[in-house]
């Protein structure tokens, strides 16, 4: 297993990869206004701009194939983490995590994580920090993780 940064070569892996995650995971818990937001969320073109951004997106590729992302927003804020349906508790996520918080510019890295991923959360060290919330119709729960400096 790699971790490297995405390249625009990524993106087309990286938006099917995404979307087959998600779909599996967590639209199956949304409305329809949710599933679209994250589908526009997802989209090449919007991982695009976040990359010519200020966000840090590194993906995990395994036997020639990319398994999994992470995008760390602002070096404080994790925008998206998925693994693969087949890759995932195999350490790609832990690995992700790891890389993409080493590169953090921020004692305290946050998230706001679907239901269905609050326990892979935790245990990579978040913890909950505040109410279920809800915003464009993707319902999420707070959470962190304080950083040693």
């Amino acid at each position: 297993m790699q971790i490297r940064k995405m390249t625009h070569e990524d993106l087309p892996s990286a938006n099917a990869l995404c979307l087959e995650a998600f779909m599996m995971a967590v639209a199956p818990s949304l409305s329809a206004q949710g599933v679209e937001t994250f589908s526009k969320v997802a989209a090449q073109e919007a991982f695009a701009e976040r990359m010519a951004s200020n966000s840090l997106m590194l993906v995990c590729v395994a036997e020639g194939t990319l398994v999994g992302l992470i995008e760390l927003k602002e070096g404080c804020h994790v925008a998206m983490l998925f693994v693969a349906p087949l890759w995932q508790r195999r350490g790609v996520g832990k690995r992700l995590v790891s890389a993409a918080l080493e590169q953090a510019g921020a004692n305290v890295i946050t998230v706001r994580a679907s239901l269905s991923s609050v326990a892979a959360y935790e245990r990579y060290g978040f913890t909950l920090s505040g109410e279920v919330g809800e915003f464009a119709g993707l319902i999420f729960q707070p959470m962190e993780r304080r950083l040693a400096i």
